[in-house]
């Protein structure tokens, strides 16, 4: 039997898997501007803009330091146990190569009905 993914039972624990892939998406894009705000501290002559961007930096960091604490919290991240980390890693890439073979894009979409639709 082919799996219907517009199902919405085809979409358990999605939410979650979401939350955790947007998370680390954000926690990495947090870490870009930190080093950033890195190389910028070292380029800047002016003591004001220097001060600013250092400000900038203290806030970024602290940002990483709620972000981690939330994904440890969630069970997202495991920064001190290595092994933990390799296989929620490992989950991820083998769940990221499923979903890759999806057929999410059936030749019938048809609904018949399942949905409720908007009155016209």
């Amino acid at each position: 039997m082919e799996m219907d993914y517009l199902d919405p039972q085809g979409a358990e624990h999605m939410p979650e898997m979401a939350d955790a892939s947007f998370a680390l998406d954000f926690l990495l894009w947090i870490k870009t501007g930190i080093h950033t705000y890195g190389i910028a501290l070292t380029e800047v002559a002016n003591g004001e803009l220097r001060n600013a961007l250092y400000k900038q930096m203290e806030l970024a960091i602290d940002l990483h330091a709620e972000v981690t604490d939330l994904m440890m919290e969630k069970g997202w991240l495991y920064p001190h146990d290595v092994g933990k980390q390799v296989e929620l890693d490992l989950k991820s890439a083998d769940m990221a190569v499923s979903i890759g073979k999806m057929d999410l894009f059936p030749i019938d979409t048809d609904r018949l009905g399942m949905f409720a639709t908007p009155n016209k």
